[in-house]
């Protein structure tokens, strides 16, 4: 990193985004590496997902209309059915395997370059074969994290709906509905996007620090006190980037409506690069935004400390304890 720890919580949304992009740029080939190896392949099986169900939700619409038109209890109602069954039954088996391996690859990717840019930041010893022999020893640390995110959003999500319902059977027929729905809607959103950012930031204290699980949330949401507009601001800027390039390869790969094969293999091809510098990118961001919360709060990481911890000592890896990464206060 250019900056020294006590400069970090300087860094605004613009600083954070240009310090990522000059890490990325200084170590080109650890990088490049890694986006090959890891970030492409869960770039790809993205894409992938999109085309795929894109053809069987086809498949199931078209079934459904052939359905409407059937006579009913007749031999091709039968037929109907049955494919219909059988075509969703293939829908939820690749949805399921898709999010296991959407998991794992996004696990590995994480675990990838939060640990490259603590070795740059702790100036240790640094090569593609050391970050491969880290990663998959932290998946734990990291399953546990997603399986807690998972739980919080899932109620978060049923609360928000059980009171959506509430409000508008209360409320129904007056003219008070519209506008409380609408409130509703933006509280959930404000809502549903602290606790994304909650998460991201605790993927990364789940590879540099003891924490895992709901105790990682934990120490995220209070790393990111103080910094939740500039946190906010990249989750928005990283998510609208992000369904930019869902959108533009749904309209020119997956439906290229007037467009040849080849024109649309082209255009998969140039989103499948676009979306894995972007998940490279983002990647790096989240992992500068904990140094950055780490020095707002005047939390100084001791670089020799952090280059031991980053070590994988006899073959295991040995995660910061908060001695390591809450040191005595510095004073600017």
């Amino acid at each position: 990193m250019d900056c020294e720890p006590e400069e970090l919580q300087f860094l605004s949304l613009v600083g954070i985004f240009r310090e990522s992009g000059k890490l990325i740029h200084s170590w080109r080939s650890l990088f490049a590496r890694i986006a090959v190896s890891l970030v492409l392949p869960l770039s790809l099986l993205f894409l992938l997902h999109i085309q795929i169900s894109y053809y069987l939700f086809s498949s199931i619409d078209s079934d459904d209309s052939a359905l409407d038109r059937a006579a009913p209890d007749s031999a091709a109602e039968h037929r109907i059915l049955q494919r219909l069954a059988s075509d969703w039954m293939k829908l939820m088996i690749f949805k399921g395997v898709y999010l296991v391996a959407l998991l794992v690859l996004a696990m590995l990717s994480t675990a990838a370059a939060v640990y490259s840019v603590a070795s740059i930041y702790s100036a240790k010893e640094l090569s593609f074969s050391r970050v491969l022999s880290v990663v998959p020893k932290v998946w734990r640390r990291l399953m546990a994290t997603f399986v807690a995110a998972f739980i919080l959003l899932f109620g978060y999500n049923t609360l928000a709906i059980t009171v959506l319902v509430l409000v508008l059977l209360l409320l129904d027929g007056t003219a008070a509905a519209a506008p409380f729905a609408v409130l509703i809607l933006f509280f959930y959103l404000a809502g549903l996007v602290y606790l994304s950012i909650v998460w991201h930031l605790a993927s990364v204290v789940s590879v540099l620090e003891e924490s895992k699980g709901f105790d990682a949330m934990r120490k995220s949401r209070l790393l990111i006190k103080g910094k939740q507009w500039t946190t906010a601001g990249i989750f928005i800027l990283l998510n609208i980037c992000f369904v930019g390039l869902e959108i533009g390869f749904r309209q020119l790969v997956v439906k290229g409506v007037g467009m040849s094969v080849a024109g649309r293999v082209f255009y998969g091809f140039i989103v499948s690069l676009l979306l894995c510098a972007f998940v490279l990118f983002a990647l790096v961001v989240q992992t500068v935004v904990y140094f950055v919360c780490k020095s707002y709060h005047h939390e100084s990481i001791d670089k020799s400390n952090l280059s031991d911890h980053l070590e994988v000592y006899l073959g295991e890896y040995v995660p910061l304890t908060a001695k390591d990464v809450q040191l005595e206060p510095f004073h600017v």
